[in-house]
């Protein structure tokens, strides 16, 4: 396995354990800096179920990809389980074991790496927002023009319906994303 491909994997595990609810999922690259592994995966479990869940659940998940633990350790404690991936380790832990062990600051020589998704852009807020509000007031042109069987007046009164909502959509998306950047 190549290094892009390592962490993609390590990304794709942040990610996975991070859509299970664990919290302050963080992402080490150690890249040359430990003999240990190239990257650390760590999250804060809310409970030793969930502790559970994580490790299970990540693990079963990397196994789909041929990635399979190399060692496991905390089996049988209720606040940290370690996986060790070869290329990378994952620790999940309970609030309390993370803050008194402080692996945050232990592997902070490392790079942070970015794992989260890309935030949707303006551009295609808008066209979201655009969409929605078209598709309502063609709606509604349709009902009233249904009233009168003219084909001509009911393409004219759609055309103007799509433009101005168009453009109030536009006008609404530009006004929240205005607001978001401000805070």
């Amino acid at each position: 396995m190549d290094k892009k491909q390592a962490k993609e994997l390590v990304i794709k595990t942040a990610r996975f354990i991070d859509d299970k609810k664990a919290e302050e999922v963080k992402v080490y690259d150690l890249c040359g800096l430990s003999s240990l592994c190239d990257y650390i995966v760590i999250g804060t479990a809310t409970s030793t179920p969930h502790l559970d869940a994580l490790d299970m659940d990540a693990g079963t998940e990397l196994k789909k990809d041929g990635l399979y633990k190399n060692n496991r350790d905390g089996g049988q404690t209720t606040t940290w389980r370690v996986s060790d991936y070869g290329y990378f380790m994952m620790h999940i832990m309970t609030r309390a074991a993370r803050e008194f062990y402080a692996l945050d600051k232990i592997f902070s020589f490392g790079k942070e790496v970015k794992w989260q998704k890309p935030k949707k852009t303006a551009a295609k807020a808008v066209k979201k927002t655009a969409v929605k509000t078209v598709k309502k007031a063609v709606k509604k042109t349709v009902k009233a023009a249904t009233k009168k069987t003219d084909k001509k007046t009911l393409k004219k009164a759609a055309a103007k319906t799509v433009k101005k909502s168009v453009k109030t959509a536009a006008k609404k998306t530009a006004k929240k994303t205005a607001k978001k950047s401000t805070k």
